[in-house]
């Protein structure tokens, strides 16, 4: 992958390569989408990848267009990434414009992707969208990964106390960033997305008009960071009120067990949800959690979430 790559059936040409012209349009489709669906096709992290216009190692955009007509039309989008040097497979999204759906363009653009990663895909079907689930079927693809998304409404947060030694203060942008990342890889060596992160993923979040340092909370042990809570809150828009996040927890593998990771969770969510002054006063909080962590499933539950929908990953080869 690198080098611009072209792919054309009837109909149809995609053009693959490190950095999209013109993302404006593919923001267009992105948003049809995600008005037509419900949710968004591709994940934050591939969203902030396109924005930035910036070539990322090992992720591919592979841009779609209907020909054949006097002008050309931007009518799909894919983003691959590849797997790692240990031959695990690439992961990609994609997304097709509603209103050009059911003309075989979301085969072309796996077609397209399987080509480009010369080996096996992992895809993602998020909210389990069923023509996504189709589309897996008719290239014989296998149920990997469900990542649940959960929610929880209501304001009572039980106390959960720090472990001894251990102190609760707030992140500290362009001072904690190179501890906070060394944890963030600890805490999730062997997670797909979240142990990657790099000084540019943290930049491009630092961005986002979200971002607010007053929710991103840090445990330390003397001058060590040894565990976080970043939360996140989502605008209200026509379609409902605001919702806080769970957006990321880690911890120090040297704590687990000493209750932090609970701790943690508590005073994040009294920050979303509590009405003392700086705290955000919202009615329903989501995070998202692999199902195949059943000790994160289990803490969750016992806070009060239950399962909204879930992503589904197929791995097609």
């Amino acid at each position: 992958m690198g080098a611009e790559q072209r792919y054309t059936r009837a109909g149809s040409e995609i053009h693959a390569g490190p950095v999209p012209e013109g993302s404006g349009e593919i923001q267009e489709i992105l948003a049809a989408a995600a008005l037509e669906d419900g949710r968004e096709a591709v994940s934050e992290q591939g969203r902030l990848r396109l924005r930035s216009g910036t070539a990322r190692p090992g992720v591919t955009h592979l841009v779609q267009s209907a020909v054949g007509q006097e002008q050309p039309r931007r009518v799909g989008y894919a983003q691959l990434e590849a797997g790692g040097a240990s031959g695990s497979p690439g992961t990609a999204e994609l997304v097709v414009h509603p209103a050009e759906r059911g003309r075989g363009l979301g085969r072309h653009l796996v077609e397209a992707v399987l080509a480009e990663a010369g080996g096996p895909v992992d895809f993602w079907a998020h909210g389990g969208h069923p023509a996504a689930r189709r589309l897996a079927g008719a290239f014989g693809g296998e149920l990997v990964r469900e990542l649940r998304q959960m929610r929880r409404a209501g304001k009572a947060v039980d106390e959960a106390p720090l472990p001894a030694g251990v102190t609760l203060r707030t992140f500290r942008p362009g001072e904690d960033d190179e501890q906070w990342l060394r944890l963030n890889a600890l805490a999730f060596a062997h997670h797909p997305e979240q142990g990657a992160w790099t000084e540019q993923d943290l930049a491009d979040r630092f961005a986002e008009p979200w971002f607010d340092p007053a929710g991103f909370f840090l445990a330390t042990r003397g001058d060590r960071v040894v565990g976080f809570h970043w939360t996140k809150v989502h605008p209200g828009t026509s379609a409902g009120p605001a919702l806080g996040e769970v957006y990321v927890v880690g911890v120090d593998p040297a704590e687990q067990g000493s209750g932090l990771g609970r701790a943690l969770t508590a005073a994040g969510l009294r920050h979303l949800t509590g009405d003392a002054p700086g705290e955000r006063g919202l009615e329903t909080v989501l995070l998202y959690v692999d199902a195949d962590n059943p000790a994160a499933v289990r803490v969750y539950e016992r806070l009060g979430f239950t399962v909204h929908e879930v992503d589904l990953m197929y791995r097609v080869r």
